[in-house]
């Protein structure tokens, strides 16, 4: 059976808690952090992202907190977000929303917390 070290897993979920500063809600998936320009909806840099922790099943996981604040600067349908470090210019990572949602250019969004992690190698 393979295994990894949680050290392992950690390093590479800690650069979420660590450089993550900003997230951003898209009209589709995000390829590069120069794309999410052009399919952000809005965002918010309110983004509290925890440390490595156990995840349920095996593996390492870190949790982003709820976002309350999230500000929208287009018009549109919602349908990913997308978690940047906009000092190093990176998209770290990105994923579909839990629903849809349609927003409207200076109006405010939420999201509820999510799990991000790495699953233990079988």
């Amino acid at each position: 059976m393979a295994t990894l070290d949680n050290r392992v897993f950690d390093n590479g979920l800690t650069v979420l808690d660590t450089e993550a500063n900003a997230i951003h809600i898209t009209s589709a998936a995000a390829t590069s952090f120069a794309n999410v320009a052009s399919v952000t909806l809005g965002n918010s840099t309110s983004l509290s992202i925890g440390a490595p922790a156990d995840r349920a099943g095996g593996g390492r996981e870190v949790v982003v907190a709820a976002i309350t604040d999230g500000s929208v600067t287009g018009t549109g349908t919602a349908t990913h977000y997308a978690i940047v470090d906009t000092v190093n210019s990176r998209l770290l990572a990105t994923s579909t929303l839990t629903a849809s949602q349609s927003v409207t250019s200076g109006n405010t969004f939420t999201l509820s917390s999510v799990a991000i992690g790495i699953p233990d190698p079988v």
